[in-house]
């Protein structure tokens, strides 16, 4: 398909244009899931589990049923008559030994928040009392909690061998040894991540609402209403075009909202039993000890170095934990262990992978779930500098590849093009201005203070083109009053893709930004796509945008050219206006042709449709490739452990940028979440299981005070689809922790420690240096 010339007074994308959508969230006119209000609508809350393994020897329920505005309470027993099957068939990856997980507990627990029973009443309050009169009597067991844990006790889902979810190797290579055995350095360690929570500003929550054709309409806190249509179709085993999921305004998702987890279904399946709408939402409470967690991870890394520190090979351990009833079977090691290599040149590489069960709250992906990848390398290569007396940036210089090296195929088989790793490590570092820093950084401690410079590297793997995620739609329409109407497959929490799209979409067609408007969230009104998640929206969303919007363009000219006897190369569209090249005086508007196109068929072009619409499927490639380099400086009291970042420069390739601010916003918002897992952030257990973290009070995150301004530094190189666009999504997320972690240690370089377990809060900083 040809290209079509664009004036230069008709660029959008670029441009920093205010979002269309913020006036109405600014001034209190979003749609959020507690907005929703349906006629009869009953109100749900769960009994939970307060122990985290264990026999259910009594249930009673029989004084919350009898409380006024009680319509139902449901057990396992009463949801399991409608035969669902709440496993992910998006998710769960063949062959893995699942839980056998009844939307409700069954015969016992196997977390604390375990949901054992669900109360519809009339309002939220008074179901909530009921939940306070039902009566559970458990016979407490030793619950597993953690890896090491999981490696040796007695399986959390009794059906099962073993707590093994899941394991994946590179193979065997004899030969990599005996490399580790002559190399002239040799550095390992063990990285230890720390378990968070999503923590969206909007909890989980939908309202589900049967009727009696047997359909099922659902609005949901989601990321993708059609992925959760599929989910909760596939589940109740109904047609999918009996399941209508509608989203509107989102309070952020982080993976926790791909689609439904159990206690959705839960309520979907209550709402089906009693036969009325049902509207549950998550408590902050819930949502911390129930709503999903993510990043226990740890990773065991040996590097090996040649004489000259250039790297010679790596071998990695991984494992994760997947609590007990996790969103997925499928192993973030699926990309955690293949992207470990990143932008650098390393000849040999061999891996393992595992995934285990424990008695704690399921595995959800959250933003970036392969982030340790980026974390334990980038946190390597500064321990191996510090060993070898060398400089963490010169040792990146000597291993780290450029644009002339590509394409580049690592060692784990990835193909590395249309990337700059090198060029945007030196944009980062001429930022910072290394050696002014040095000379501070002495002086200071002369003064016994201790600041530190922390850098970090990565390629984001963006729009991973597979299964359920290998395709997006757009079907543009251009409405007989001119204006046009755009319906994708996209999904907003956040990330301004009813902005991002109509300027793509406007200057596509050649029609002003105004007049776009951009249709999300309603699984009924177009074909499938997957939504948000993997950073796809602007790649994946967009192809599909700029496709479809071609085919509309093209077909404008057409009508165009018949109508004033010219040829379609000929016609011009900008700002909504159409002229003839050669023709001055030809001058006519995209709302005539629209008016040719719908009431006025016999000046159409011979056997054209009536009308202006087009729709494309746009399959992007198997995976866009972003890369980055974070640069931080931080200081650390070393009397009271605590860290202040001074300075926060993101030197980011994202190819063409379509919104420069929303870019900068979803850099930002990975940023923060970074420094939150490092220096705040800790979902904890005691040894019996008892979540540590339950209330905003114990769980810490990050206020305005301890981030700074963020410096952006832009570099494009295009993709290869169309509009050269990029992912961005999870990229400042994945590279922030490793970027402050380098930062912290460079900063205590003195005191001799490695700093390689999270979180790196106050009082594990002053515990260590007195140790």
């Amino acid at each position: 398909m040809s290209e079509h010339p664009i004036a230069t007074g008709a660029r959008f994308v670029g441009k920093r244009i205010q979002r269309k959508e913020d006036r109405r969230l600014l001034t209190g006119r979003g749609t959020y899931i507690d907005d929703v209000v349906v006629a009869g609508m009953l109100h749900a809350a769960f009994v939970r589990s307060n122990v985290a393994r264990g026999q259910i020897l009594r249930l009673d329920i029989a004084q919350a049923r009898a409380l006024p505005g009680v319509f139902a309470v449901y057990i396992a027993a009463d949801l399991d008559q409608l035969g669902c099957q709440p496993g992910n068939p998006v998710f769960d990856m063949p062959g893995c030994p699942s839980p056998d997980n009844g939307l409700l507990a069954r015969t016992d627990v196997r977390f604390v928040g375990d949901p054992v029973a669900i109360v519809l009443a009339t309002t939220r309050a008074i179901a909530e009392d009921a939940v306070a009169l039902v009566e559970v009597d458990y016979r407490a067991e030793a619950p597993v909690i953690g890896i090491a844990a999981a490696q040796t006790m007695p399986p959390v889902h009794p059906h099962l061998p073993d707590n093994l979810v899941n394991a994946m190797d590179s193979g065997r290579d004899d030969e990599i040894d005996a490399i580790f055995a002559s190399a002239a350095h040799v550095v390992e360690d063990t990285i230890r991540n720390c378990r968070q929570a999503h923590m969206p500003m909007e909890t989980r929550g939908l309202v589900a609402a049967p009727d009696g054709t047997g359909e099922l309409t659902v609005h949901a806190a989601c990321q993708s209403p059609h992925l959760s249509a599929l989910h909760i179709a596939t589940a109740f085993n109904m047609n999918q075009h009996q399941v209508r999921v509608i989203g509107k305004d989102v309070g952020g998702g982080f993976g926790l909202k791909m689609s439904p987890q159990r206690d959705d279904m839960a309520v979907i399946a209550a709402a089906i039993l009693a036969g009325r709408p049902v509207k549950w939402i998550e408590d902050r409470l819930e949502n911390l000890i129930a709503g999903g967690q993510s990043r226990e991870d740890q990773m065991s890394v040996r590097l090996a170095f040649d004489a000259d520190h250039r790297l010679l090979a790596a071998d990695v351990e991984y494992d994760c934990d997947f609590g007990a009833y996790p969103y997925a079977t499928q192993s973030s090691a699926s990309l955690v262990t293949p992207m470990f290599p990143g932008p650098y040149r390393l000849p040999r590489y061999r891996w393992k992978a595992k995934g285990w069960y424990t008695n704690t709250s399921g595995l959800v992906p959250y933003r970036g779930p392969w982030m340790l990848e980026m974390f334990a390398r980038e946190a390597m290569f500064d321990v191996a500098a510090r060993e070898m007396g060398a400089d963490s940036i010169e040792l990146r210089r000597k291993n780290i590849i450029g644009k002339p090296d590509q394409p580049f195929q690592t060692a784990a088989g990835f193909v590395l093009a249309d990337i700059s790793p090198r060029e945007t490590m030196e944009l980062a570092v001429s930022a910072i201005d290394v050696p002014a820093f040095r000379r501070d950084q002495a002086h200071a401690r002369e003064q016994g203070r201790y600041l530190g410079l922390g850098l970090a590297n990565g390629i984001e793997p963006t729009t991973v083109s597979f299964g359920y995620f290998a395709s997006d739609m757009a079907h543009v329409r251009i409405e007989a009053n001119g204006r046009v109407t755009a319906m994708t497959t996209t999904f907003s929490q956040g990330h301004g893709t009813v902005t991002s799209l109509a300027q793509v979409i406007a200057e596509r067609l050649g029609v002003p930004f105004e007049d776009v408007t951009v249709v999300e969230g309603d699984s009924s009104q177009i074909g499938f796509g997957s939504g948000a998640g993997g950073s796809r929206q602007a790649v994946a969303g967009g192809g599909a945008a700029i496709k479809a919007s071609d085919l509309l363009r093209e077909k404008i000219q057409r009508i165009a050219a018949h109508a004033y006897n010219a040829s379609p190369e000929a016609v011009r569209i900008e700002n909504g206006v159409i002229t003839i090249e050669g023709a001055p005086e030809v001058r006519s508007s995209v709302a005539e042709i629209a008016q040719i196109a719908y009431v006025a068929p016999d000046r159409l072009p011979h056997d054209m449709e009536m009308g202006l619409e087009s729709q494309y499927r746009y399959r992007p490639p198997p995976m866009v490739l972003a890369n980055a380099t974070h640069a931080c400086i931080c200081e650390v009291d070393v009397e009271t452990g605590k860290v202040s970042i001074l300075r926060w420069v993101a030197g980011s390739d994202c190819g063409e940028l379509i919104n420069p601010a929303i870019v900068e916003g979803q850099i930002a918002g990975g940023v923060v979440q970074g420094i939150g897992g490092v220096l705040f952030e800790h979902l904890r257990y005691d040894e019996d299981g008892q979540p540590l973290a339950v209330t905003l009070k114990d769980y810490l995150l990050p206020t305005g005070l301890d981030v700074p301004r963020i410096e952006y530094q832009h570099m494009c190189t295009p993709s290869s689809t169309p509009g050269g666009f990029k992912g961005v999504g999870e990229g400042g997320a994945m590279i922030s922790p490793p970027t402050l972690v380098n930062a912290i240690a460079d900063a205590l370089a003195p005191f001799g420690k490695r700093w390689l377990n999270m979180p790196l809060s106050p009082d594990r900083i002053v515990c260590a240096l007195e140790q």
